[in-house]
């Protein structure tokens, strides 16, 4: 197999109202990936404000997810986790900010339906952003917008050489292909919008156009790392962002984790766990609500002085 990725060149300043469609149509054919970044998106759709950057942050912020000095993490409006919103001041003149698109992956497929209809050339398009990774220095391209492509391929079910069915083993396609295109358009270049030859059979049918970048967004409560560490300490002692922690734990994940922290837990015979202490217990309150589950007091008169432990529904 061999891939061909190149930039379009002369392209120019974009401005609003430009059509993305035409920027593209002579040099599409049927199969191509076509891939244009979120900059010049914004731009065409007048996506360009005046205002203060830290401003323009706040009001695209949904969700902080965790902060160090100047560098906020957060989810934006997309459910997309990145610094600062995606609001970006570079490429723009001074004292304007680029938001980014309201919808990427609606506008990847009204530019596809568009290069359909003015050249009959049936292609995949992808809108794509820079962002960081987790445990990674460096940012990436990844996709935010796409259409005409699955975006994710599952393997789960699948065998391999040995005979070994795979679980999780999910390649983010349309990422990898944000990543390639980003290594022959560059950031000062001026070339905003790349073609990947070679893969046209991973271009969908005419008026498929698969789910959109929203698939490769991992929803809310099933991240591990909802929050940064200082923040997940701040959440738990507030009682506040509980679908950051994700679904309720099991049992015995929070057995082993009131064991590690000191108190004495069993389990119930009717479910939910005792633990040998008031249930006004602070450290006992924040554990419990990190994990998904419930303080509940021992009945009044009761004997039983342990507090009692259910998952929250």
């Amino acid at each position: 197999m061999s891939l061909e990725v190149f930039a379009l060149e002369g392209i120019g300043e974009v401005t609003a109202g430009a059509d993305l469609a035409d920027l593209v149509a002579e040099h599409a054919r049927t199969g191509d990936i076509v891939l244009l970044t979120s900059k010049v998106v914004s731009k065409a759709e007048g996506r360009v404000v005046e205002a203060a950057r830290d401003d323009a942050v706040r009001d695209e912020t949904v969700r902080l997810v965790a902060r160090r000095g100047p560098t906020s993490i957060v989810e934006n409006h997309l459910g997309l986790v990145m610094a600062a919103a995606g609001v970006d001041a570079s490429n723009v003149e001074p004292g304007k900010v680029v938001l980014l698109p309201v919808d990427p992956d609606a506008t990847a497929q009204a530019i596809r339906e568009q290069v359909l209809r003015r050249t009959g050339a049936n292609v995949a398009v992808l809108v794509t952003d820079t962002a960081g990774r987790a445990w990674r220095h460096g940012q990436t391209d990844l996709a935010i917008g796409a259409a005409g492509i699955e975006p994710l391929e599952d393997f789960a079910g699948r065998f391999d050489g040995y005979g070994n069915e795979l679980a999780v083993t999910a390649p983010a396609v349309a990422d990898e292909l944000a990543a390639a295109a980003e290594l022959v358009s560059g950031k000062l270049g001026g070339r905003p919008v790349c073609v990947v030859r070679g893969l046209a059979d991973r271009v969908l049918a005419i008026g498929e156009h698969g789910p959109g970048a929203r698939r490769l967004v991992r929803e809310t409560g099933t991240d591990m790392f909802g929050l940064g560490s200082r923040e997940a300490v701040v959440a738990a002692l507030s009682g506040r962002q509980q679908t950051a922690f994700g679904a309720p734990a099991d049992t015995e994940d929070l057995l082993v984790a009131l064991v590690e922290c000191g108190f004495e837990a069993r389990r119930e015979p009717a479910g939910g766990i005792a633990v040998e202490t008031a249930a006004a217990d602070v450290r006992l309150r924040t554990l419990a609500f990190a994990f998904g589950w419930a303080v509940r007091a021992p009945a009044a008169g009761s004997a039983d002085l342990a507090a009692h432990l259910v998952p929250l529904s």
